[in-house]
């Protein structure tokens, strides 16, 4: 929801699988719902909508996702004041709803509960869009397996994060309909590669999963073989 979700690096859609689905709703709409309201240089999190047309598009999403199944499960969801719409936190949303395939880019958060995790693959592998995937989760087998499909279709996998524009060092790239190219100080002389990475913030979770992962080489992507 960074700038009430008008950003390119805002998640558009997350899969939370079905046996925890429950406690994860329950959370993430209180956590909505606390988020700091206001204008952007005030530091809040959900901010205006760039014009009323924008939330009379966003509402026709809202209506088609709860006609084809998906109900609003936070307070005050969808709620609008003239260029401000309330986050909708939606579930379970289907692929019979516009915002299963459709970059809403404003306060619209889709989730959609999966039994398999081949499911959120299949999705990605499917989807249009290839510029990041965000993977949340502390079983470095089931973390390393997903990197390595993830980098195939993505061009940057955020291990226990959110999908993010920084720091300029990284290379800001996409594959499919996100386009092509690199964007970053450093790699504005490399416009013609794309290359993909893992990042991860330097939690102690973090560092016990990537140390894990390269030492006992569970990811053929994410190791130090480099590394002489």
């Amino acid at each position: 929801l960074s700038f009430n979700g008008q950003r390119c690096t805002a998640l558009k859609i997350i899969f939370v699988h079905r046996k925890i689905a429950d406690v994860f709703i329950a959370r993430f709409a209180a956590a909505v719902d606390a988020l700091k309201i206001g204008m952007p240089w005030e530091n809040a999190a959900l901010t205006p909508l760039p014009d009323p047309d924008h939330v009379r598009r966003l509402g026709e999403m809202l209506k088609d996702a709860v006609d084809a199944g998906a109900k609003v499960v936070n307070e005050a969801g969808g709620a609008v004041s003239h260029s401000y719409m309330h986050p909708a936190v939606l579930y379970p949303v289907t692929e019979k709803a516009r915002l299963y395939r459709e970059e809403q880019f404003g306060p619209l958060v889709p989730i959609v509960p999966f039994d398999d995790v081949e499911e959120p693959i299949r999705y990605v592998v499917e989807s249009n869009y290839g510029q990041q995937a965000s993977v949340f989760g502390a079983d470095s087998d089931v973390l390393a397996g997903l990197i390595d499909r993830l980098v195939n279709q993505v061009c940057r996998v955020n291990v226990n994060c959110q999908c993010q524009r920084g720091p300029d060092v990284f290379p800001f790239t996409g594959r499919k309909d996100s386009a092509e190219g690199t964007l970053s100080v450093s790699d504005a002389l490399r416009v013609f590669s794309i290359r993909t990475l893992v990042s991860a913030k330097s939690t102690e979770t973090n560092r016990r999963l990537v140390a894990e992962i390269t030492r006992e080489r569970k990811s053929k992507f994410l190791s130090t073989d480099f590394v002489f």
